[in-house]
């Protein structure tokens, strides 16, 4: 990334860049300075963009080779085309040969690094990936933006909003601007205004769930799945979600057999701090045999839903109803 800042800010650019990965915000963010930075006048004619998975590489290559008119470059941006997934004719070795006056920029959320296309890029211009941010720069970056606001937050309430809103920068922007909006006559960012004025993710509710089930409170357990079906989530969706925390909890429980303390489970697991401190209680709780049971059921399930062999709304309450009652 630093040497992508780096092209943008010296004015020299590759001929082709690849932008990929999970982290759609700060994508979008490099995307659109690139657009800037080789486009400053907007000039449409020398500017093309593809979308889709139908774009033809042939009629991509014969603009391309189309010299810009009474301008210094051609630009062609592509997204979402899965050229670094599927079959590409033509374009791989094409890669190779580009004209100087060309700067095709590539965005897609997922490739195949053992594809011709990306092995073509990242060898004739620069591929640069997206990755979910870690704990610590989510919490810089959002430090950053509410000092420009002249508002202040304590460390425990920076983990409580980001426990709120997860690890995507696009949601976390939504969320603190909601936040700095609610209080703009406050310097503090305090807990009750988080708590006020954030939505909670759906993760953070099946958690709340799980631990429910965990304590055998199977009322608390089901009230919580009614509720999620009186807002419109989908029964397998929360299946999902559910199977999700309990894979994630046998992780935890494994690592943590292994002697892992708190910090190197979150790292091995690629998980945030604070999550594998709210689960580590939970996962003590079930024995290993137990957590790998309850995953294999919960996918057992999963594939007698899709089969049609049980209804999804009555799976989970089954689900819920078993181990809320019995030991772990």
């Amino acid at each position: 990334m630093k040497e992508l800042q780096a092209d943008i800010k010296k004015q020299e650019f590759k001929r082709a860049y690849l932008l990929y990965g999970e982290e759609e915000y700060l994508k979008k963010q490099y995307k659109d300075r690139l657009w800037q930075a080789l486009n400053p006048d907007n000039n449409t004619m020398n500017a093309a963009v593809y979308t889709g998975k139908d774009t033809d590489p042939a009629k991509v290559i014969d603009l391309a080779e189309t010299m810009p008119f009474f301008a210094e470059r051609r630009i062609i941006f592509l997204e979402e085309t899965g050229f670094f997934k599927n079959k590409c004719e033509g374009l791989p070795e094409y890669m190779a040969e580009l004209p100087e006056y060309l700067c095709m920029v590539f965005v897609e959320k997922e490739v195949d690094k053992r594809s011709r296309m990306y092995k073509a890029v990242n060898k004739n211009g620069r591929a640069v990936e997206f990755k979910k941010q870690t704990e610590q720069t989510l919490a810089r970056w959002v430090l950053g933006i509410l000092k420009k606001e002249n508002k202040k937050i304590t460390g425990q309430d920076m983990e409580l909003f980001l426990s709120r809103t997860g690890t995507d920068m696009s949601r976390i922007a939504t969320e603190l601007e909601k936040l700095i909006c609610y209080c703009a006559d406050e310097e503090i960012i305090s807990r009750d205004a988080i708590l006020d004025i954030t939505s909670e993710l759906l993760e953070n509710k099946i958690f709340d769930m799980i631990r429910a089930i965990t304590e055998r409170n199977q009322k608390k357990a089901l009230d919580m799945y009614y509720d999620l079906l009186a807002l419109k989530e989908p029964p397998m969706r929360i299946l999902f979600l559910i199977a999700r925390q309990y894979n994630i909890l046998l992780q935890i429980k494994e690592l943590a057999a292994q002697g892992m303390g708190q910090n190197e489970i979150a790292a091995k697991a690629g998980l945030q701090g604070f999550v594998v401190r709210n689960a580590l209680p939970v996962a003590r709780k079930y024995s290993l045999p137990g957590l790998r049971e309850a995953v294999e059921e919960l996918v057992r399930t999963e594939t007698e839903v899709k089969s049609g062999r049980i209804p999804d709304t009555l799976s989970v309450e089954l689900l819920i109803v078993k181990y809320s009652g019995g030991a772990a």
